[in-house]
């Protein structure tokens, strides 16, 4: 018998996350039945990353290396529905961290607000936010690879400096500027092409007075919204988009799981050639996963935020 360590949630948010929203809870779990394996978690997400310790599945011997999403638990029983295999190429010195990351569901959110929504083009200029977040980065980093110029907004100054490591070609702390739309001027007086929204809220009005003529906007986020008991309204920006003639669609990338083996093998090749560099914000022990996710949502972390159970 295995015993399970697993979070749920004790209620809904009023605002921002506390701790007390959250319970450690313990479960003994069956023998794994034929068809079902027993999974055990080594870093945890939005979306778990596991490996296979007991298998009565010919699909997932003991030790296969799956992405789960499975809840914030320690192991878990499972048929093997929803289980997504790493990659079998995924070599021995890129960590299995990254699965939950640049080569997992950020990357490839990156990829396909950038390929299928937006279609960026070399030589257009883009500006994404919350660009040293885990989405943000790889979509800095994937323009930077199609030869455009790319503009970051972030929240503090060691981010920018992040960013500017990474290539971007502007970038600066939204908290500190006397004005986001100086800012935003300052960096591309001559407007953007593509904006990759990740953070909704003000900074999205602002920033679609800046558009060109024509421009996109992919919706990837909305994360100054999330945790609002009240909801924000307006202002309503429907004329600059009619005047401006401004394109915007909201996307997810659960919705192209057909492409996801090969948008893999295509991160996984950047890496590996090192044009798509990977931080990572890792939390140690299982009992922290409350902990790593409010920090999350207050901007703590550069680049992917994992724990390492």
């Amino acid at each position: 018998m295995v015993q399970a360590k697993f979070w749920v949630m004790t209620k809904h948010f009023d605002g921002f996350p506390k701790n007390s929203d959250f319970e450690l809870k313990v479960e003994e779990l069956p023998e794994p039945t034929d068809g079902e394996v027993l999974l055990e978690a080594v870093f945890l997400s939005v979306d778990p990353y596991m490996r296979v310790i007991q298998s009565k599945n010919p699909a997932f011997p003991v030790g296969s290396h799956v992405v789960s999403d499975s809840g914030w638990r320690t192991h878990t029983i499972s048929n093997g529905t929803g289980l997504t295999p790493i990659l079998p190429e995924w070599p021995k010195d890129v960590s299995l961290s990254l699965a939950l990351g640049a080569i997992g569901m950020p990357g490839l959110t990156a990829v396909y607000g950038i390929e299928d929504v937006l279609g960026l083009k070399e030589g257009e200029t883009l500006l994404v936010n919350a660009a040293a977040g885990a989405v943000g980065s790889v979509v800095g980093q994937i323009a930077k690879i199609k030869g455009c110029k790319v503009v970051g907004s972030t929240g503090s100054d060691a981010k920018v400096v992040f960013l500017k490591e990474l290539g971007f070609d502007e970038a600066f702390n939204y908290k500190t500027v006397g004005s986001l739309e100086e800012a935003l001027r300052k960096a591309s007086p001559e407007g953007y092409d593509c904006l990759f929204e990740n953070v909704g809220g003000s900074f999205a009005t602002v920033a679609l007075e800046q558009m060109k003529n024509c421009g996109r906007i992919a919706v990837c986020g909305s994360i100054s919204t999330y945790n609002d008991s009240t909801p924000q309204t307006g202002p309503y920006p429907y004329f600059t988009m009619i005047i401006k003639e401004l394109k915007m669609e909201g996307f997810m990338q659960s919705s192209r799981q057909h492409k996801h083996p090969e948008t893999l093998k295509r991160l996984l090749a950047w890496v590996k050639e090192g044009k798509l560099q990977c931080r990572e914000h890792v939390t140690k022990g299982f009992e922290n996963m409350p902990a790593a996710f409010m920090g999350m949502m207050q901007g703590e972390n550069i680049g992917k935020a994992v724990v390492a159970v």
